[in-house]
């Protein structure tokens, strides 16, 4: 199962402070809209998201079929697919992809202790 890039999603209060605070870490915009109360944010390998009032906990959030710089891998496991393996493994889905359909799709699960998984697949 190939998950593609990894990111850490994460709910913020006021996210020109806490643009500013991870800019003082060293990351760097990546991506999003600040006008929409989202941004990504890149320090060499690790990317995180910033969000503002779109969700209210922290997501871990796996892209099948993108790198860590949002570019197309060549060989990836879709959405589908994963959706699939995981349901074989007795993974309760809180949210599932439509099976019939292709390209962009998302799914989510959660850990044993809560924390929600993400599964986002742009392409």
């Amino acid at each position: 199962m190939k998950l593609g890039a990894f990111s850490v999603s994460l709910h913020v209060k006021d996210i020109v402070k806490s643009k500013l605070f991870y800019e003082k870490l060293g990351f760097k915009v990546f991506g999003g809209d600040m006008n929409q109360n989202w941004v990504i944010m890149k320090n060499e390998g690790t990317v995180i998201g910033l969000f503002q009032g779109m969700f209210e906990e922290n997501i871990l959030t796996f892209n099948p079929g993108w790198d860590e710089n949002a570019q197309n891998l060549d060989s990836f496991t879709d959405i589908r697919a994963i959706q699939r393996q995981l349901k074989e493994k007795g993974i309760k889905l809180l949210s599932e992809a439509d099976e019939t359909s292709e390209g962009p799709a998302s799914l989510s699960i959660e850990d044993p202790d809560g924390n929600t998984i993400l599964f986002d697949q742009h392409r």
